[in-house]
């Protein structure tokens, strides 16, 4: 099983109804602060945010993404129990494998090996993550960005990796709000 997939399964598996966290957020800083990331938690309201930051020069790049999933509905209509991960043909089933936690595991093992193969590299990375987004979203990315704008930090680029699909990923792009871009590092 690759790294990846491990920990997507490990977030999966935590109980995240928007706004809570069950621990997904302490869970990533754990594979950053080894790395070297400067980690800033943010607490708005019951909403758990962070900010973590590895350089200080530009260009930063962000990935950028939430933690909370939204209710599960009534369970009799699940065909596997939410927070227990399935593989099954090939396609990993749980609530949040969609949106967005397979993503956020893919930032942190990407890094982890993207740090480890250029430990003295240019630019600065950064991760903006909060448990706010499939509720009221007051509380999350939009404040911890006010904090960060008002020391002036910038980004100079942002990956949001939530997938918006109608029939297969990446049939759709929304103008002005989210975009795809494949590619192969």
């Amino acid at each position: 099983m690759s790294n990846t997939l491990e920990l997507a399964i490990d977030l999966l598996k935590r109980q995240s109804n928007t706004p809570e966290d069950a621990g997904c957020q302490e869970l990533m800083i754990s594979r950053l602060e080894p790395l070297g990331f400067k980690i800033e938690r943010m607490r708005f309201g019951n909403v758990n945010n962070f900010y973590a930051r590895r350089g200080t020069t530009s260009p930063l790049i962000v990935f950028a993404g939430h933690t909370d999933v939204v209710p599960t509905g009534p369970l009799d209509k699940w065909h596997t129990p939410p927070f227990e991960p399935t593989i099954k043909d090939g396609m990993l089933y749980a609530r949040g494998a969609a949106d967005m936690k397979t993503s956020l595991a893919a930032f942190i093992t990407s890094i982890e090996e993207f740090v480890s193969e250029n430990p003295n590299h240019a630019g600065s990375i950064g991760l903006l993550i909060t448990s706010d987004e499939e509720g009221v979203a007051i509380d999350g990315t939009v404040k911890v960005v006010e904090v960060l704008k008002a020391r002036n930090e910038h980004f100079d680029y942002c990956v949001v990796g939530e997938p918006t699909s109608n029939k297969v990923v990446g049939d759709m792009i929304k103008n002005g709000r989210r975009g795809s871009l494949s590619g192969k590092l």
